[in-house]
């Protein structure tokens, strides 16, 4: 048996029809870049996500990286994120001029550590970047009173939690500003790149629309600097049929979760904490296991391909060797990153496949433990 690790064939084989009847209605009214089927995706995700705008972008990164200049964040400020996490979240901070500023993550969850904040805060910082890793949402409303206390904003980083909940309220409305990605892979994927800032602020809003087309709200009237970070109409249209389909594909996300956990819960392998208050979407179904790299030559010679999402931290990473960190400084974090595999994971993933991907991994261990 064959096992991928995220197959979007078959997704797309299912709404085929409807797809090919929004991009007609594209192509019949040459609407590439923008346009209605843009403007009716941001109405539609705004809502389902319950903010009250939404600003449709070329990617998640765009999305973070807008966000930060509508609050004028830039050289000389600070921004906290957490550690464990998809560079992204930094290099948007680092091309604002800013600096990300990184705290450990908590070991179950894997998202930021809340009680090691407040000691990375100095009268530099701006705001906190909290990541929904995998599908699940940071510790909010800790996170919300510390930046409260002092005076900074709070923009989320769902690039992997659409559809999430903390306590019942939707990832992306939960801080000042919430910024998703449509990577193809993603729960709500585009077919290509897109991304989407989400806030309750009308001002924000305007501002993000004017940044992400060259700072002008009329063609050629440009009122401040911006950048070219607009959705094309192709994505919009693609978008808006698959969002419909969004919460059936999360609940089969949660149901593949909860069949991985039955059958490995007896085995020498870490399944992914859920916090009670949390809905997490599992973009990602991420254990970790000791002789990760083995396993994973093991599990890939009986066609089952896995992922390691993230192998080497940030600030291990060549890039990022103008932050001074050392190796042992985010400990969780380095530990996880050496533990950590990602599971195929994706709606349709039957459970003939997942019983076939845990009997494997059951095997594996009987061997490497005898």
């Amino acid at each position: 048996m064959k096992v991928p690790f995220v197959d979007l064939k078959v997704q797309y084989q299912s709404i085929k029809e409807e797809i090919f009847e929004a991009l007609n209605k594209v192509l019949d009214n040459t609407a590439f870049i923008l346009g209605k089927e843009v403007q009716l995706f941001e109405e539609e995700f705004a809502e389902y996500q319950e903010a009250k705008y939404g600003v449709a972008v070329n990617s998640g990164t765009t999305a973070l990286l807008i966000s930060l200049l509508c609050l004028e964040i830039g050289r000389g400020d600070e921004v906290i994120i957490p550690a464990n996490t998809f560079i992204a979240t930094a290099e948007a901070v680092s091309f604002t001029g800013a600096k990300p500023v990184l705290v450990d993550v908590k070991e179950n969850t894997m998202n930021i550590d809340v009680n090691k904040i407040e000691e990375k805060i100095t009268d530099k910082t701006k705001a906190i970047i909290p990541v929904h890793l995998y599908g699940q949402p940071a510790d909010m409303d800790v996170i919300t009173e510390i930046a409260q206390k002092y005076k900074l904003v709070v923009i989320e980083d769902a690039c992997q939690a659409h559809g999430a909940e903390y306590k019942g309220k939707k990832t992306g409305s939960l801080g000042k500003i919430g910024c998703f990605s449509f990577y193809p892979g993603k729960n709500l994927g585009a077919y290509g790149e897109g991304g989407i800032i989400l806030t309750d602020d009308k001002d924000i809003a305007k501002k993000a629309r004017m940044i992400r087309d060259h700072g002008s709200e009329k063609k050629y009237y440009h009122n401040i600097k911006g950048i070219n970070g607009r959705m094309e109409g192709f994505q919009g249209a693609i978008l808006r049929v698959k969002l419909k389909y969004l919460d059936e594909w999360i609940d089969a996300r949660r149901k593949n979760a909860r069949r991985y956990n039955e059958i490995l819960k007896s085995l020498d392998v870490i399944t992914p904490y859920e916090e009670s208050f949390n809905k997490h979407v599992y973009h990602l179904y991420v254990v970790r296991i000791k002789k990760r790299e083995q396993l994973q030559n093991y599990l890939k010679d009986k066609e089952i391909f896995t992922g390691i999402h993230y192998p080497i931290p940030i600030h291990l990473q060549e890039s990022y060797k103008d932050l001074g960190c050392d190796e042992g400084d985010f400990p969780v974090t380095e530990m996880l990153a050496d533990e950590i595999l990602s599971l195929p994971m994706y709606p349709e993933l039957s459970d003939e496949q997942i019983e076939y991907v845990c009997e494997n991994i059951k095997e594996f261990l009987s061997k490497y433990e005898a």
